[in-house]
């Protein structure tokens, strides 16, 4: 039973999944931290203290000339760090500013249930004449402002403003915070008398409204608290005063959201497309598939692509390399096969029959192939070892392996620079010499030199042997696997194969030289971290 796949999301629905959340950033973090919201809070506090400010100065003036001044409560004045406090005096404190700023925080403040009743009060203010001289003036100004003001004496008593007049606030926490001479502000519960208010209504969907107690001064004396209320303007409604500047931004930030895109699916997208599809192709065998692609994108994505082509003309040549060699594999053991299989066939059939000098006769050549397998066989395996080898920290040196050889079988000249450290093992540098000295030897070298010379961090090993050298039409058939130009004398055509594998284990190299005499090959290796 085939298991299903899984599910995966593709590139351009990852892509559209983040650049839509990095667009709902903006109106996300409004929702999340209110910020918007917490602006129109404090534009209504910064506008309450304003209001609070003028009309404070104003009534610190009336009660400047009233008889009851001199009953009115002292009260500290506030520290410069602390000024919070609408002054009436403009002369008690002349030269010095005591600005109050917007405070409040949706994010830290908390709303407070919505403001207590009031409740009687003991006896007749005696402000209470410069109330009501204060009422129209008050009256006029929330005509205009929407404000809600209580005007109340040092005492808590309201004097002015609304049909609380007559009864006491002082049980408030922010009034008795202004009775004490400082300036407090909170959020209080709103409590709409209009149900279902209608959509064009300014404070549809506010349910929360900014109270301010404002202390009232004339010189050090305590005048009275102005208690001003206002619930803030609907965001809703000034989204839509808004509206052409919010389609401009969203128009902005679309706009940059769209070319983000483009330019991600054009330097990313793309590419990886195109790569999925040359893969394909790939895969079916399509000539030409293997061809760099048109677009890269970004250096990254041509590095992922180039190493992907490498890596599939590496499988390529590697798959090739396999199918010719497993050719010329049954081809070599066929024929010593066939030749073992026919001669058994013959000694069999004739039996006691056959001449005794035909028998020994088939049964050397038996031997023979025999033998040729077998050394075939040992080949392949060193074949297989060389393509194998890990590589190693182990230095040697030529005239290190040299010395380790049991037979050499030519004379060996070897100048200066043998001593040079190779990065490869002794065992592995003996294989390659070893090789190479078998070969020339069997190609009729008595005498081979050898020369060992530095290029940067290279090392270049030189062999000019005085044998019969390489025909013109043989050189560049001599490194394929089972090329050999002696099989009736038991060549395998691997010794160069099993060469150039290991040299390729170690990063090195070897090649063919032109020579006029005899044969030369350059092998090139890293020098070792010893040499």
């Amino acid at each position: 039973m085939t298991p299903q796949p899984k599910w995966r999301p593709k590139l351009s629905l990852v892509v559209g999944t983040m650049l839509l959340a990095v667009l709902s950033l903006p109106l996300g973090s409004l929702v999340l931290f209110r910020f918007y919201e917490n602006q129109l809070v404090r534009q209504t506090e910064a506008e309450l203290i304003a209001q609070g400010a003028a009309l404070g100065a104003a009534f610190g003036e009336q009660v400047r000339e009233a008889p009851a001044m001199a009953t009115l409560p002292v009260v500290p004045l506030p520290a410069p760090a602390q000024a919070r406090v609408a002054d009436g005096d403009a002369n008690a404190d002349e030269g010095r500013y005591h600005p109050i700023e917007p405070a409040l925080d949706l994010a830290t403040d908390p709303v407070l249930p919505p403001r207590p009743d009031a409740r009687p009060a003991n006896g007749l203010s005696p402000l209470a004449a410069e109330g009501q001289r204060m009422a129209g003036i008050l009256a006029a100004t929330q005509r205009s402002t929407l404000t809600g003001f209580r005007l109340l004496d040092p005492w808590g008593t309201v004097i002015a403003g609304g049909a609380e007049v007559g009864a006491s606030l002082s049980d408030v926490p922010e009034i008795r915070e202004a009775m004490a001479g400082r300036y407090r502000s909170v959020l209080r519960q709103r409590i709409s008398s209009e149900p279902d208010p209608p959509l064009y209504s300014i404070s549809r969907g506010t349910r929360l409204r900014v109270f301010v107690a404002m202390p009232i001064r004339v010189g050090d004396r305590l005048a009275g608290v102005l208690y001003l209320s206002r619930t803030p303007s609907n965001i809703l409604r000034h989204l839509y005063v808004e509206r052409g500047k919010l389609a401009l931004a969203g128009l902005a930030v679309g706009g940059a959201t769209l070319a983000i895109a483009l330019v991600f699916m054009r330097a990313i997208g793309r590419p990886i497309y195109e790569l999925r599809r040359r893969t394909a192709r790939i895969a079916a065998g399509e000539a030409g598939a293997l061809q760099p692609l048109r677009r890269h994108g970004t250096r990254e994505m041509a590095e992922l692509s180039e190493a992907f082509l490498d890596m599939a003309r590496r499988l390529e040549r590697r798959s090739e390399a396999v199918r010719i060699f497993a050719t010329h594999l049954s081809h070599e053991l066929k024929s010593p096969l066939t030749a073992i299989r026919g001669a058994a066939e013959l000694v069999r059939d004739e039996g006691p029959e056959m001449p005794e000098t035909t028998r020994r006769r088939f049964l050397d050549n038996i031997l023979a192939d025999t033998h040729r397998l077998g050394v075939l066989v040992q080949r392949l395996i060193e074949l297989t070892r060389a393509e194998n080898v890990d590589p190693t920290d182990e230095c040697s040196s030529v005239a290190e392996v040299l010395a380790h050889l049991s037979r050499t079988p030519l004379a060996v000249d070897l100048p200066e620079g043998g001593e040079t450290r190779l990065a490869i093992s002794q065992e592995a540098l003996g294989i390659v010499l070893t090789n190479l000295l078998d070969n020339a030897s069997r190609h009729g070298a008595t005498r081979i030199s050898i020369a060992v010379s530095r290029r940067g961090a290279l090392a270049v090993v030189q062999l000019r042997d005085d044998g019969t050298g390489v025909s013109p039409a043989n050189r560049d058939k001599i490194f394929q696997p089972f090329f050999t130009t002696r099989r009736e004398s038991g060549g395998t055509g691997l010794g160069l194969g099993i060469v150039v594998a290991l040299l390729t284990a170690h990063h090195g190299s070897i090649r063919l030289d032109e020579t006029a005499v005899g044969a030369g090959f350059t092998i090139e290796l890293p020098i070792g971290a010893e040499g």
